[in-house]
């Protein structure tokens, strides 16, 4: 029997082998590819942030997609040849008030490249903008890689809006924007576009500019609302925001039916995440990590809550800053190939060579990433004095490129809602009782009492904005509602457009028409006006503009410049 016991054996040593196997690697062999040496998957070691730049590359170019679409699909009809505000006659306003020339101190008063272009055609200039800007974020978005290039010209297109969109681009988020973007054009290598640009690590001191952004905005948020209106210190100040806020949407009909408890705890929770929770992200990594997701999850509220316009969605993107490499792993998938495995190899490299030869390149690299940290400290030098001072301005420029400024929202709440309704009639006697007078409808502002509130954001009406705040105003602050009426005049195709009803769609133009004043409240939900079928109650309380005809505007048309409506 013996000599069988060598044949016998081979199995056994067969079987020995892969139970060894299946329990692990032999001590002192090579761990296998992807693997730590105990035989796990391998971890992303903290302190890189490979992966951080394609996230915040992708966040920024989706807003800068959307911020472009907005503009296409509204701007001929707010500064276009014919919009109500057309930016080539506020082109030559400048141009009048720089004596006539295009000089430097035009340009540099309203930066734009349509000082180069051609104004008699400046829809097709808009929109050559515009298609173009979307095109270079949209390829941004999806790839996840830019370089320089690309991100300085969706900066210069977007900053070229920007200057001649007027009281239309007035909002801070549009100068967050420009500060965000001009940042992301030093998160990039100057012309090669991969994920991983092995030769261009993120800089530390572009990750602390979006750190120094979003500190800035938070805190000049909190600071303004404590210096501000007095509600927001006695905690009451979200028993009107719903209600009040400028675009109401879903949501924000039952928050504001919370309880009163409910509100002053949201009042409370603001003051701490906007005057507290900023200093986090200079107390380490944990610390700045847990500033990011708070910052990221306060957003996510505030977007379920209202139509804010992309204000929130932008904000979210320097606190993406936060996180490291190992914080934001678990967004990529971990197969081999791929952006999450060459990362951890790439960072296997840098440990067994951690000192990388200094090339002109990257010394070129690192001299502008040190220049880049020295203008913004000292572009930040009155903005940190505004935030100290009492008198603190929010949303602000100190500078024409908009690279460093101040910020805040909602530093006074308004009490009461008012809306200003815009009504049409075909009676050729504007005051006689038998005239019937029908509304006009915007895209998302209230109107019809029965008609849900919208759910809109990230995307933005800016006219649906801007009547939110002629409400409290009057129409003398307001000259462009009386452009708007003269276009409803003759059923101006282009004007219309920006609006969700025209009461005289497919017949002759009203004869006149007239802008009156409305306070709106939330109906009760369970009460009888919701039984109805009504999310709002109102009630009249006077006229905002009077009845007024074409023949009445030709005038006021021909001293402000703007071409005169034709009927249609």
């Amino acid at each position: 029997m013996r000599p069988d016991r060598p044949v016998m054996a081979a199995p056994e040593e067969s079987l020995r082998r892969r139970k060894a196997e299946a329990a692990g690697p032999v001590h002192g062999s090579p761990p296998g590819p992807g693997r730590d040496p105990a035989g796990c998957p391998a971890r992303l070691r903290a302190g890189t942030f490979w992966l951080t730049r394609i996230v915040l590359l992708r966040a920024l170019a989706f807003v800068y997609c959307v911020a472009f679409l907005v503009a296409l699909h509204q701007n001929k009809q707010l500064i276009g040849d014919r919009g109500l505000l057309p930016c080539s006659t506020y082109l030559r306003s400048v141009q009048r008030h720089f004596r006539g020339q295009v000089s430097w101190d035009a340009v540099s008063y309203a930066p734009t490249i349509l000082w180069l272009l051609d104004w008699s055609h400046m829809d097709s200039n808009l929109d050559a903008l515009a298609l173009l800007g979307l095109g270079i974020s949209s390829f941004i978005l999806v790839f996840g890689c830019a370089n320089m290039i690309l991100m300085a010209a969706l900066w210069v297109l977007y900053m070229s809006l920007v200057n001649v969109g007027q009281i239309w681009y007035s909002f801070g988020w549009e100068s967050q924007l420009l500060e965000t973007g001009f940042l992301g054009i030093f998160l990039c290598p100057l012309w090669t576009l991969s994920p991983l640009p092995r030769g261009t690590p993120t800089s530390r001191i572009v990750l602390w500019g979006f750190r120094w952004l979003i500190f800035r905005i938070m805190l000049g948020a909190g600071l303004i609302k404590i210096r501000g209106d007095r509600c927001w210190r006695d905690l009451t100040c979200m028993d009107f925001h719903y209600e009040t806020q400028p675009v109401p949407n879903p949501m924000a009909y039952f928050l504001h039916r919370s309880p009163w408890w409910f509100h002053h705890f949201e009042t409370f929770s603001n003051h701490f995440l906007e005057l507290v929770v900023p200093f986090f992200v200079f107390l380490g990594r944990r610390m700045c990590v847990l500033h990011g997701a708070l910052q990221i999850l306060f957003q996510v509220v505030l977007i379920i809550s209202g139509n804010l316009s992309f204000l929130n969605w932008l904000t979210i993107v320097p606190s993406l800053a936060c996180f490291d490499d190992a914080t934001l792993g678990f967004l990529f998938p971990a197969g081999p190939g791929g952006l999450k495995d060459r990362v951890l190899k790439m960072q296997e490299e840098e440990t067994r060579e951690p000192q990388a030869p200094l090339t002109c390149g990257r010394m070129a690299r690192r001299t502008a990433n040190l220049a880049l940290g020295v203008l913004i400290t000292w572009l930040s030098i009155p903005v940190v004095v505004n935030l100290l001072s009492p008198q603190q301005v929010m949303n602000s420029s100190f500078n024409p490129l908009r690279i460093v400024n101040t910020y805040g929202a909602f530093g006074s709440i308004t009490k009461e809602r008012t809306e200003v309704i815009l009504q049409g009639t075909a009676s050729s006697n504007a005051s006689s009782p038998d005239a019937e007078w029908e509304d006009y409808e915007f895209k998302c502002k209230p109107g019809n009492l029965r008609r849900r509130p919208c759910l809109i954001s990230p995307y933005h009406y800016r006219l649906d904005w801007l009547m939110w705040f002629a409400a409290f105003q009057t129409y003398e602050h307001n000259e462009w509602i009386i452009h708007l009426a003269g276009k409803l005049l003759t059923n101006d195709a282009q004007a219309l457009s920006l609006l969700a009803f025209n009461p005289f769609a497919g017949r002759a133009p009203p004869r006149w028409v007239r802008a009156e004043h409305y306070r709106y409240k939330f109906s009760r939900p369970g009460g009888r006006h919701a039984a109805e079928g009504k999310w709002w109650i109102r009630k009249r309380l006077g006229p905002y503009f009077p009845p007024l005809s074409l023949q009445d505007l030709k005038g006021y048309f021909r001293s402000r410049e703007w071409p005169y409506p034709e009927p249609s």
